[in-house]
């Protein structure tokens, strides 16, 4: 809508009308007042700043929920207010039987306050709404900072607003728009209640906890007292877009676009390395070459942080981009580190170290599973090209059910092995797949790595195919996943990605290139092929710890699944195990949409009846005893 010059009773009917036809309305009002509905909803949060002291941080509170109104504590600037609120409260009540104000305020410091993290709850004293009071109670129980819980006290006055302010509702209007009045009053523990100066980091997390619990009181309003019925609360947080958030989302892959890490700390000359390698009996260590870098990583890192994250007013979306620019961030210097010391330390920083359980695992597995026990014949093995014809055959495939699948295979002689970048599938010119590896491979890279590329594409951020901070764990514990599915995952696979991890854990320790390879060459049986590779991959670059995310992703996608949770929705982009709560809030909010395309595994007979037995609890050594 139209911002305003002063609000009318012309402006007030055209509110009416774009909300009773469920037109989302977005405006500036006059003396810096904003109004959000993001649809036809049955409550509205307010906020009235304050006239004479500043109130940092608290109207931040409320812009994260998809109906709120902030304007001006001052009634002689605020003419129209009663009238405009009136309006959405009466719209909004014909739709759903009753309506919610809820205005929120900031105590005065330490006056009645029985903890520094306190809440009040303001209610009338005649036919209070005890059920929602009760669910509200619970809900701001939650909103723990530093692990200390609120106190809530509850009052019930005959002004349900704050203090040297008039109501925004007469009785009258209340009555006659079947509405219901709360006030909360918060302590400001997120700022320095003499200075004004924000806790930028307390005020992030209190906004977080305080959007999630008001959007709790919202749900046991709408199934208590109104004819909405939302099956989760996070279903009345906001749907629509903003301009602040495509324009983060855009400039954020706009970077990510620039370059791929994987490709300019994979070596050009693995081949002919590995050949050296042998011919001085695998004592000597080799050099590495890697393709020319083509970014300024002074120029890239200031485009990053000229993004204003800062004016994303979701919480969800704000804590999303906002970990992606720090992966980013971390990343770049990678690239700018390549080949120095600094380089294992920066990987460090961006994967972790492995963490002991993990390690011992990994042990389990070399154990248990002695070199060479596979047990089965060797197989037709097929070259680059002939393994190239498959995966192009998969993906037309896959572009059966989207004909927008724009992917494609390269046969390439500057990478070592095969890799997904940026939705293609490259495969190095030496490359061999065996005929019993086949499908699993194509499950793993196409299946998994592709599908959920282009599933990230279809969605409305493009965080979502460029992969979220952190996502590659889980992506790649989906992957190995899709393998086993696919009747593809070999007890000798296993042991790899178990070497991989203990590989990445010497590197961490101070072993050199040597060292590393002796261990898994001549202690843990790998073939001296096998072991460089492992070896290769984890000193790529100066040390480059992500192999051992492998493992620790299909441990945790087997703990996901053991939990009962779906397995199909994990594939609507690059999804981050930290992350899921919030993708599951998206997805409740119907900001993501579903996969559009579906991995094929999903499409064969044993592949329901393996996802029954993986939500009884199995863990990786019980897959072990299964394809043993």
């Amino acid at each position: 809508m139209r911002t305003p010059e002063k609000i009318t009773t012309e402006f007030c009917k055209e509110l009416a009308d774009n909300l009773a036809r469920g037109v989302p309305v977005r405006c500036d009002l006059p003396q810096g007042g904003h109004l959000h509905i993001d649809r036809q909803l049955p409550f509205l949060c307010v906020y009235r700043r304050p006239a004479r002291h500043l109130d940092t941080g608290t109207e931040q509170l409320l812009i994260s929920q998809a109906a709120y109104l902030v304007t001006s504590s001052d009634t002689q600037r605020t003419d129209g207010l009663n009238e405009l609120i009136s309006t959405i409260a009466n719209v909004q009540a014909e739709t759903f039987g009753a309506f919610l104000l809820l205005e929120i305020w900031t105590a005065t410091p330490g006056k009645n306050q029985q903890s520094p993290l306190s809440f009040r709850i303001i209610a009338p004293p005649v036919n209070p709404p005890a059920k929602l009071l009760e669910a509200m109670e619970s809900a701001l129980l939650r909103v723990r900072i530093a692990g200390a819980t609120p106190a809530i006290q509850l009052d019930y006055r005959e002004s349900v607003f704050p203090p040297d302010r008039i109501p925004l509702l007469s009785e009258e209007q209340q009555q006659a728009n079947r509405c219901t009045t709360l006030g909360l009053e918060i302590s400001p523990v997120y700022r320095d209640t003499k200075t004004e100066e924000l806790y930028v980091f307390s005020h992030k997390e209190f906004r977080q906890r305080i959007n999630r619990a008001l959007k709790r009181c919202f749900y046991e309003f709408a199934h208590q007292y109104t004819t909405h019925r939302p099956a989760h609360f996070h279903e009345l947080g906001p749907r629509a877009i903003t301009k602040a958030v495509l324009k983060v989302d855009e400039k954020l892959a706009e970077i990510n676009s620039r370059f791929d890490l994987l490709l300019f700390v994979s070596p050009v000359n693995t081949a002919a390395a590995w050949e050296e390698f042998k011919q001085h009996h695998y004592e000597r260590t080799v050099e590495f070459l890697y393709r020319p870098r083509t970014i300024d990583p002074d120029l890239l890192k200031r485009n990053l942080f000229k993004i204003p994250i800062e004016n994303v007013e979701d919480p969800t979306l704000s804590y999303i981009f906002s970990a992606k620019r720090d992966e980013l961030d971390r990343q770049i210097t990678l690239l700018s580190d390549r080949n120095t010391p600094r380089f294992l330390l920066g990987s460090r920083q961006l994967f972790g170290d492995v963490a002991p359980d993990l390690i011992q695992l990994a042990r389990s597995i070399l154990q248990l599973i002695p070199p060479g026990a596979t047990g089965k014949p060797a197989s037709e093995t097929f070259d680059a090209e002939q393994f190239a014809t498959h995966a192009r055959r998969e993906l037309e495939y896959y572009r059966q059910q989207d004909l927008n699948l724009n992917s494609n295979v390269q046969v390439r002689d500057d990478i070592p092995g095969i890799m997904v970048s940026h939705g293609n599938f490259l495969i190095g010119a030496s490359a061999e797949v065996s005929q019993l590896r086949l499908n699993a491979t194509l499950a793993h890279e196409i299946g998994t790595h592709v599908v959920t590329y282009h599933n990230g594409k279809q969605q409305p951020f493009k965080e979502l195919y460029a992969g979220m901070a952190g996502y590659e764990p889980f992506q790649e514990g989906l992957a190995v996943l899709s393998e086993y599915l696919a009747g593809g995952l070999g007890t000798e696979r296993l042991r790899q990605l178990a070497g991989r991890v203990l590989a990445v854990h010497m590197v961490t320790e101070g072993a050199d290139f040597i060292e590393t390879f002796q261990d898994l060459h001549r202690q843990y049986g790998f073939s001296a092929k096998g072991a460089f590779m492992m070896t290769m991959r984890t000193f790529r670059g100066g040390g480059y710890t992500k192999d051992a995310v492998y493992l620790k992703g299909l441990v945790e996608i087997l703990e996901y699944l053991a939990k009962g949770k779906e397995l199909r929705s994990l594939y609507l982009g690059k999804v981050a195990h930290e992350y899921l709560p919030l993708i599951e809030e998206l997805r409740w909010r119907q900001v993501l949409k579903p996969p559009t395309l579906v991995p094929r595994l999903f499409t064969m007979d044993q592949t329901q009846q393996k996802l029954e037995q993986l939500a009884q609890g199995l863990t990786v050594m019980d897959l072990i005893k299964r394809i043993s």
